[in-house]
């Protein structure tokens, strides 16, 4: 008999958090359990959902306006679906819905998890709306720590790395089908940036650094994929900081792709991936593009010296905002083909032993079962 899991997602977009979610649900299915996600009815997510024939329930966050619906009526809509659907397991996949949820998991006994993927402040009462829970998932020991620093209960708090599938990134040879549809010279190295454009990933420190290279590297061109999904003030302004910074001397050299669902095929066209991130809890772009074989130049922020870690040659790593030491590191390794297949196929090495998705998934179903295991009397976790 499968077991009934009850998953929690705020928004309808897909960003790294929902992806490393995703990735798990179709093996999920071959270990006992039947996930059902409840989200926002509308948008990417929702349409993934239902195109993998996994079941939906609307649990809209914000209102028509982009407003927070008030915490105390989200927690009445869930504890009736939970009352009327008696789901074996509530998890709650990010940190908002862990504490979203934590509350009405603990009154109504249900067995729950929630995934932390941020690296947040937290309030007095954030942390106990999390310690609320029976299990709390950190997807690095970088998010563990800081979380625990803050009060989380240490004894509940475990790390699960996220994984990709190992098939779906993998080393290819380029093509060079993205030189012919950006209508770039074939000699051309493309030096990338995947992340949604906001002032923590940092793009305006790769731009930075690329002006100061523009003379040096006239061969390069800049590709950023992603797109700007807050709507604040300050993130429009950020965006439009960034077009005025791919002019004058990157004019015809910075190309703005968007959002895009051939990653994996982009990989493969790049010369080198730039993770310039302020920070960053487990970048799931650093995953894949390790996975794909990619020389990568990161910020030493987060869980990023985790998947690349000092002495094991798999990533440059450089301070972040320190455009100049980007500089450097793009320089370096842009006139040096051994030193980028080196750290790329290290990268690899890394992605199979650590982050290959089939051991995400494992990992999971086995705190899911110690977690229903500590609900039946006299019992004890099995991890």
């Amino acid at each position: 008999m499968k077991r009934e899991i009850l998953l929690l997602c705020e928004y309808p977009t897909l960003n790294g958090g929902e992806r490393s979610m995703l990735a798990t649900l179709p093996r999920l299915r071959t270990t006992g359990f039947s996930p059902t996600v409840m989200c926002p009815g509308d948008g990417p997510l929702a349409e993934t959902l239902r195109g993998s024939a996994i079941e939906t329930i609307p649990l809209e966050c914000r209102t028509a306006d982009g407003a927070r619906r008030p915490q105390s009526r989200l927690r009445e809509e869930l504890g009736r679906v939970i009352r009327a659907r008696r789901h074996d397991l509530l998890h709650a996949n990010s940190l908002a819905m862990g504490r979203l949820s934590g509350p009405v998991a603990a009154e109504l006994r249900m067995p729950s998890i929630a995934h932390l993927r941020d690296i947040v402040t937290l309030s007095a009462r954030a942390v106990a709306d999390l310690n609320g829970h029976t299990r709390l998932l950190a997807v690095s020991n970088s998010v563990r720590n800081f979380h625990l620093a803050q009060g989380l209960a240490a004894e509940k708090t475990h790390v699960l790395y996220n994984g990709v599938d190992l098939q779906d990134f993998r080393p290819r040879p380029a093509t060079g089908w993205l030189h012919r549809q950006l209508g770039i010279p074939d000699d051309s190295m493309l030096i990338g940036t995947i992340g949604q454009l906001g002032l923590r990933k940092g793009q305006d420190v790769l731009l930075r650094a690329a002006q100061s290279l523009a003379d040096r590297l006239p061969q390069v061109h800049y590709v950023l994929i992603g797109e700007r999904h807050s709507n604040k003030d300050e993130s429009r302004q950020y965006e439009q900081q960034l077009h005025a910074a791919a002019e004058g001397a990157l004019t015809g050299r910075v190309h703005f792709l968007g959002h895009r669902d051939d990653v994996p095929r982009l990989l493969s066209e790049l010369t080198l991936l730039v993770h310039p991130a302020r920070q960053e809890p487990l970048g799931r772009v650093l995953l894949e593009a390790a996975a794909a074989g990619l020389a990568v130049i990161a910020t030493n922020v987060g869980g990023t010296p985790e998947i690349f870690p000092p002495g094991e040659n798999a990533a440059r790593l450089v301070p972040a905002g320190n455009a100049d030491a980007l500089a450097e590191a793009i320089l370096s390794l842009a006139g040096d083909a051994v030193a980028r297949n080196l750290l790329g196929t290290a990268a690899r090495r890394r992605a199979e032993r650590y982050f290959n998705i089939q051991t995400a998934v494992d990992g999971l179903a086995q705190h899911y079962r110690a977690v229903i295991q500590e609900f039946k009397p006299g019992a004890t976790a099995v991890c």
